[in-house]
């Protein structure tokens, strides 16, 4: 057993941090009262978290490749622990942003070596056994954080959901010091500090100017002024990394169509499969009336069921070719989704569990193969690499899919008010933008006695409404993802390396057909 506690030191940060970008979403509205802010404000809570996981993945990547893989683990796992304790002693909603910034800044450092480490510690079957449970408890992280979240809020405090990751993270630095051997670092030129500038400025231009644009319209000119900037950041990037030695990303791994297929596949999986909680905790909560345990265990089924089928996946078909299992896992997403299209007015939390075990299986089988697929296409010297594009992919999805589907709720939100409120909705915009911030029964309450049924019922309907665009939207993209990976994800062997270096590398993971 004592060769798996390696293992367990590394799974235990990437629950840790994997759960933080989830166990906000039913925390939310408490924080809203407690901090005297909206919901709508306080998005910038779960955005600047995955926005600077996806930001700096890349550049702590590459450092790691130089630095040491364990190094650079622990000093992520000591930040992550610090920032959790200011983010629960945050007085205002400001200061809580930029300490869950910091905090995503000790989780990209930690998310971009576990891959690594893991893929350095274990060979053979041993590796496939040990990504499988990497990817069960990766997998049902995310969909765990609304349960978490829901009791520590609902038993404790909303600052709980914070302050539990201290005793975590000490335990997980003691193990990682303990049982995870140290490499010796590579000698190199450094982080590309240009192509990280410019990549940063393009994920956080396009993520801003997606979450204000329906605040300051889409075609006035700080909406487009912003989203042109994040064009040129993006542009800037690219020429930046065809010109480096040592590039943040080395643009030549597109040229294969199975890493291309890898890094969609990882962008449509996370906006597919968890970037509508927020909303639905939202509905749950003020429509329905849940408290947070309730809708966060209302998540149940998709974490429990990714976290079963993840382990068997991991252990059953490690030998099995990526395209099927991340093809496939991909396509029960989107399934997922569209099941839990089927809500409407009075719907309750019920509708919403067969889509959601629908899309844990899915997440389960498509999440361990992602990583050890992108794992497997690069040479060792490239791990930090391979693992900082692959979860770079899956925390821009996340953070790019909260800002979209925040627009396309609002959208159905707004339309229904248009077309069942007429009369009864002076503005149907700002009844929206009520509604979004959490303030249904704000809304219901201001009413005329007479009106007060009437309204109610109107908001049944249009969260509704937004709901269903918003899973009619993400089965799609889950469908998408899936074909993608059907077409282009194959089981690739790693570049060639110089004998001498063939010698000191790990034995592959076994291949598959297909």
């Amino acid at each position: 057993m004592r060769k798996w506690l390696p293992l367990v030191a590394v799974c235990l940060g990437t629950f840790m941090l994997l759960v933080d970008v989830t166990i906000v979403v039913v925390a939310l509205p408490d924080m809203a009262g407690s901090l005297r802010t909206s919901f709508a404000d306080l998005q910038w809570v779960m955005d600047v978290y995955a926005l600077a996981l996806a930001a700096l993945l890349l550049g702590v990547g590459s450092l790691a490749d130089r630095a040491g893989h364990r190094q650079v683990y622990v000093a992520g796992l000591a930040l992550f622990a610090l920032a959790s304790l200011a983010c629960g002693l945050a007085t205002g909603p400001q200061a809580l942003i930029a300490f869950r910034g910091l905090q995503g800044i000790g989780g990209a450092a930690m998310l971009a070596t576990t891959t690594a480490l893991i893929s350095s510690i274990y060979h053979g079957r041993d590796r496939g056994v040990a990504f499988g449970a990497w990817g069960a408890v990766s997998g049902a992280a995310s969909a765990a954080g609304p349960v978490m979240g829901g009791l520590l809020t609902e038993h404790l405090d909303w600052r709980w959901i914070f302050f539990v990751n201290l005793p975590i993270s000490v335990l997980a630095i003691v193990m990682t010091l303990r049982f995870v051997a140290a490499a010796p670092p590579r000698r190199g030129r450094g982080v590309d500090v240009p192509g990280l500038a410019a990549f940063t400025a393009a994920a956080g231009g396009a993520t801003y100017a997606l979450i204000k644009g329906s605040d300051h319209g889409w075609t006035s000119a700080a909406t487009l002024g912003v989203f042109g900037l994040a064009a040129a950041a993006l542009v800037a990037f690219l020429l930046i990394e065809t010109r480096r030695e040592q590039p943040l990303l080395d643009l030549k791994l597109f040229r294969r169509a199975s890493f291309s297929g890898l890094m969609a596949a990882a962008v449509l999986l996370s906006v597919a499969a968890f970037s509508y909680l927020a909303y639905t905790s939202l509905w749950l909560q003020s429509v329905r009336g849940m408290g947070p345990v309730a809708a966060g265990l209302t998540c149940l089924p998709m974490s429990a069921a990714a976290f079963v089928v993840a382990s068997l996946a991991g252990r059953f078909l490690h030998d099995v070719s990526p395209r099927w299992t991340i093809g496939g896992g991909l396509l029960l997403i989107g399934a997922g989704a569209f099941l839990q299209a089927t809500v409407d007015a009075g719907s309750t939390w019920t509708a919403l569990v067969p889509g959601l075990a629908v899309t844990g299986v899915g997440v389960g089988i498509a999440t361990p193969m992602l990583a050890s697929a992108a794992m497997a296409s690069v040479a060792p010297e490239r791990a930090g690499m391979a693992s900082g594009a692959v979860n770079t992919a899956r925390q821009l999805g996340n953070a790019l899919g909260i800002a979209v589907l925040g627009v396309v709720f609002h959208a159905g939100l707004a339309g229904a008010l248009r077309d069942h409120g007429a009369g009864a909705v002076a503005d149907p915009s700002a009844t929206a933008d009520a509604l979004a911030g959490g303030q249904a029964g704000a809304v219901v309450a201001q009413a005329g006695p007479a009106q007060r049924e009437l309204i109610g019922q109107l908001v049944h309907e249009a969260f509704a409404a937004g709901l269903r665009q918003t899973f009619l939207v993400s089965g799609v993209l889950g469908v998408l993802g899936g074909l993608v990976a059907l077409a282009l994800v194959r089981r690739s062997a790693a570049p060639a390396r110089p004998p001498q270096q063939q010698a000191q590398a790990a034995p592959p993971v076994p291949a598959a057909r297909g």
